[in-house]
């Protein structure tokens, strides 16, 4: 079985980004997989400083341990200021090559505007560098304020397909890669 594990670089109440990998993650288990999401607004990260190690911080060795055990990740970010988010990439810091090389990943960006693939560009090279296989499939929700009902579901049905079509790649991707 596929165990994939999913993180939103949001720390807002009522975030989109998180809304956004709900589903994305609800449409993989879904495919069967076992699915995990780490809630970064619980894990209380400290500011990458650039050592190796953390040994004493709880937030960073469960956020390692998952990512370590997890197939694939899936990874949502709102696009501030045409990028990924800080607390996303602070996260994805506190972690590299031990816990992505080899490791399947799909990319999610929610923008308050018209969608574009900045924040997904910029996930695509951090993960390249870590070793990661990105999968092709990507999504960008953007007008995001208006892309989901009330109880977080998708109003759009071209959207809802993607989300699909995102996760078979995702499940597949990381099957075939595990042999």
């Amino acid at each position: 079985m596929v165990k994939v594990v999913g993180i939103a670089g949001s720390l807002r109440p009522g975030s989109y980004s998180q809304q956004a990998l709900k589903v994305a993650i609800d449409r993989v288990a879904a495919l069967g997989a076992e699915v995990e999401i780490l809630d970064l607004r619980s894990l209380n990260l400290p500011f990458c400083d650039g050592s190796d190690e953390y040994p004493d911080d709880p937030g960073v060795a469960k956020l390692k341990q998952a990512v370590s055990e997890a197939d694939a990740i899936v990874l949502a970010t709102p696009e501030y200021h045409g990028s990924v988010s800080g607390v996303l990439k602070n996260a994805l810091d506190l972690m590299g090559f031990e816990e992505f090389t080899g490791k399947v990943t799909g990319v999610i960006s929610v923008l308050g505007g018209q969608s574009n693939n900045n924040s997904l560009n910029d996930l695509r090279v951090i993960l390249r560098w870590i070793h990661a296989w990105t999968i092709p499939e990507q999504i960008a929700v953007g007008q995001a304020w208006k892309a989901f009902s009330e109880d977080g579901k998708l109003l759009d049905e071209g959207l809802s397909k993607r989300f699909d079509a995102f996760a078979q790649s995702l499940v597949e991707a990381t099957q075939k890669l595990r042999g």
